[in-house]
């Protein structure tokens, strides 16, 4: 698997080694009732709420447009304040996914198109990921979805149920996403739960990228078992057959705002000049 190295901007590139990124919209969906932080995309990070961090990062990935996707007027009337196209959606969602799906077909977007899914609470998504992703899926016709990942450099972060972890075909395509740790060194790990720097333990980063046409599909589709037990969206399309392609990146983005506890060290960083 090749890693891309994420250090250099495509911006950045000489004139000669830039890469053409195809059109591709950005939609970020912005729940109000997140479980384990009620309101969170409101709250201050800083000098602006977060949804407002996402939405100006997502502008400088260069996108045909960037939408927030919401189902709740509070979100809607801040984000027109700082002069974001918002869509107003069903509050019945499962995921992020179908809330895409939602756009997609307001915006009468055509099959082929490309849409990126950029989460509302990671306000610090490095650019080059969301452009890495983007061509991973352009590159691959036989694939309709593509993710990022990154290499897992301690054993706890392979053993912890937190971190998603995902293995991939000779194709750089998705074989399956875990919260366990995959894959199993049946022999070592019985000696001792030590990763091996040859083994091939990826992190998945949750950015997805789509082509509008499975978006269209995704709505129809039942909920998978593997998609119940492991709590893991992703795992609906694999169930049903869907290729997805897996952008090997180099680093992680800074940690999203999940809990209070993540904006109050958010803030801290920021503070100290960090980020």
């Amino acid at each position: 698997m090749t890693v891309i190295d994420t250090e250099l901007s495509i911006d950045s590139l000489s004139d000669d080694k830039k890469v053409a990124l195809p059109n591709f919209h950005i939609v970020i969906p912005a729940r109000f009732a997140s479980q384990r932080f009620p309101k969170k995309l409101l709250a201050m990070l800083g000098d602006k709420p977060v949804i407002q961090w996402v939405y100006e990062l997502a502008l400088k990935a260069g996108a045909e447009s960037v939408v927030i996707a919401t189902d709740h007027e509070e979100i809607k009337r801040l984000a027109a304040r700082f002069g974001a196209d918002v869509v107003m959606t069903r509050d019945d969602h499962e995921n992020g996914t179908e809330r895409l799906a939602e756009v997609a077909a307001q915006k009468g977007w055509s099959a082929n198109e490309i849409v990126v899914n950029v989460q509302g609470d990671e306000p610090f998504l490095p650019v080059t990921f969301i452009h890495d992703a983007v061509l991973a899926l352009h590159n691959d016709h036989a694939a309709d979805m593509a993710t990022a990942a990154c290499g897992i450099k301690n054993s706890d972060d392979f053993f912890n149920p937190n971190v998603v972890k995902v293995v991939c075909d000779q194709e750089q395509r998705a074989l399956y996403f875990s919260r366990a740790p995959i894959p199993w060194d049946r022999d070592g790990f019985a000696k001792a739960k030590q990763t091996h720097p040859d083994m091939p333990v990826f992190r998945h980063i949750g950015l997805y990228v789509y082509r509008a046409r499975l978006l269209a599909q995704y709505a129809t589709m039942p909920v998978s078992p593997l998609e119940k037990w492991e709590k893991l969206e992703q795992l609906r399309l694999l169930h049903q057959g869907v290729k997805i392609q897996v952008a090997l990146v180099s680093g992680l983005p800074p940690h999203g705002v999940d809990t209070p506890e993540d904006l109050e060290k958010l803030n801290r960083t920021l503070s100290a000049g960090f980020l």
